[in-house]
């Protein structure tokens, strides 16, 4: 663009725009095309094939503790008698948690027109997509009988009814569907402009007719474009109430029983801000990540990071407030066996787990109010990783520690995960990032036609020089890339 034409483009950011703006290098709508194109039509790259390949050997480790499991059975687990719960259960809820940012940020957001979510949602949708698709491994193999996991399905038995339906984890399996499924759906009808521009781009016969398909007959047309944005907000509306009800339905597992530490009310909205809080801090993660890999440094501002670090100031403030709300429960109830979970929890033998999520999940978070940490690369980096790993040990402690230590002494056992456990933890990060980098690799990471949505350009005045109404001539250059064939 000329020098008149990026003055211009100040201009108008700072008259109608109160904070920086959402794209910035001065790119033009054929860049922002190129930038996220290129990297799905370019020779794979050598680095590309070793993620891949790394993350693929952790996804062959997940199968082979699965098929060890079902040939021996869940002996192989560290469970004992009082832990009939262990790491399956803790995992599948923090994968279930870390699904729960992309949503939100594509729909919720979207409904209150906040624009900045242009330059993540697409990624953090597909991430949503995965970290479900990781948790979805659990429920099958945690109670041991794989034959009998039609169970969990909505049809009918021998005796014509739906086995264990009072069961909350039957329940779990039918909102994390519903959820899997609307999450699906609108991660693709949000892709379908994007992948139309990768049709019209295509070399190839069979990318291009790869991508015909999956664009649906996309033209581009007023028509499409009115068609389009109505499923858009319809599924908005449809998977808003769903970010907030399935981890409310995961952390009914809990509240219904009768066991202490996990009998509460709080369970339901304290699950909720800590999904969103873990969720968007892996959504930190992987954009830091992929702007310095994939060059789009532009279109994911700092900017963008920084709004990400205030939210999860926030649910992380919520979540460490629900923890002392916990104790104050336990006191005021003046149940013993209550009071005494929650004081087992804080000086127990699980005591270093406890204070390794206080740490994580609480204290380390507020280092955001400084907005120099709070738009520091490197910081916000470690502090994203750090309340990952605070939320996987929140599930640890609120799973192991209320039952390690039963009504009875004769009850009471320590439990100590196997190879086998911690093995196939480590492998489902195997499948989320063979997913993920798939998904890079050949599919837009940006939502392209959104972000220009958002760009100065966009709006029908720009080019009014004269402020009359009319276009003066020449103002758009266009470039022969950036015409669209017949």
């Amino acid at each position: 663009m000329s020098t008149a034409s990026t003055e211009k483009t100040l201009a108008y950011t700072a008259d109608f725009h109160d904070e920086a703006p959402l794209v910035t290098g001065d790119l033009t709508f054929h860049d922002i095309t190129e930038i996220v194109s290129v990297h799905t039509e370019k020779k794979t790259p050598l680095a590309w094939y070793g993620a891949f390949s790394l993350a693929l050997s952790g996804l062959m480790i997940m199968i082979i503790m699965i098929a060890y499991l079902f040939w021996n059975g869940t002996g192989v687990w560290g469970l004992n008698n009082p832990v009939g719960w262990g790491y399956a259960i803790v995992n599948f809820v923090f994968w279930v948690g870390i699904g729960h940012a992309g949503t939100l940020i594509s729909a919720i957001l979207f409904l209150f027109r906040q624009q900045w979510r242009t330059g993540i949602n697409r990624s953090a949708e597909a991430m949503t997509i995965f970290a479900v698709i990781c948790a979805l491994v659990f429920p099958g193999i945690h109670v041991g009988r794989i034959w009998a996991a039609y169970w969990m399905l909505p049809i009918p038995n021998q005796m014509d009814m739906w086995p264990q339906f009072k069961s909350p984890l039957l329940w779990d399996v039918f909102a994390v569907s519903t959820y899997f499924t609307v999450s699906l759906v609108f991660w693709y009808v949000g892709m379908i402009p994007d992948i139309a521009t990768l049709r019209d781009r295509a070399t190839s016969k069979i990318r291009r007719r790869v991508m015909g398909v999956l664009s649906m007959g996309w033209t581009g047309a007023n028509r499409h474009w009115r068609n389009y944005e109505k499923a858009y907000l319809l599924l908005a509306a449809l998977a808003t109430p769903l970010v907030l009800s399935v981890h409310s339905v995961v952390s009914f597992d809990f509240a219904v029983s009768i066991v202490p530490g996990w009998h509460t009310t709080i369970f339901p909205p304290y699950f909720v801000a800590g999904a969103i809080f873990s969720g968007f801090a892996m959504v930190v993660t992987l954009a830091i990540v992929a702007r310095h890999v994939y060059a789009v440094k532009n279109i994911v501002t700092i900017d963008h990071l920084e709004k990400m670090n205030i939210i999860i100031l926030l649910t992380g403030s919520i979540v460490g407030f629900a923890y002392i709300t916990e104790f104050f429960i336990a006191w005021y109830s003046g149940v013993q066996y209550e009071q005494y979970a929650f004081t087992n929890r804080m000086f127990g033998p699980y005591a270093w787990a406890y204070w390794t999520m206080m740490s994580c999940n609480l204290f380390f978070p507020q280092f955001f109010w400084i907005k120099k940490l709070r738009r520091s690369i490197p910081f916000m980096f470690v502090i994203s990783i750090l309340v990952n790993v605070g939320m996987w040990f929140e599930r640890f402690v609120i799973v192991v520690s209320s039952l390690h230590r039963d009504y009875l002494p004769s009850s009471w056992d320590y439990y100590t995960p196997t190879i086998v456990d911690i093995l196939t933890f480590v492998g489902t990060f195997g499948l989320f990032f063979t997913l993920y980098l798939l998904f890079l690799r050949f599919l837009p990471q940006v939502a392209m036609s959104e972000v220009k949505g958002v760009m100065p350009q966009a709006d029908p005045h720009f080019y009014d020089h004269a402020g009359d109404g009319h276009v003066a001539e020449h103002s758009v250059e266009v470039s022969p890339e950036n015409e669209q064939p017949n």
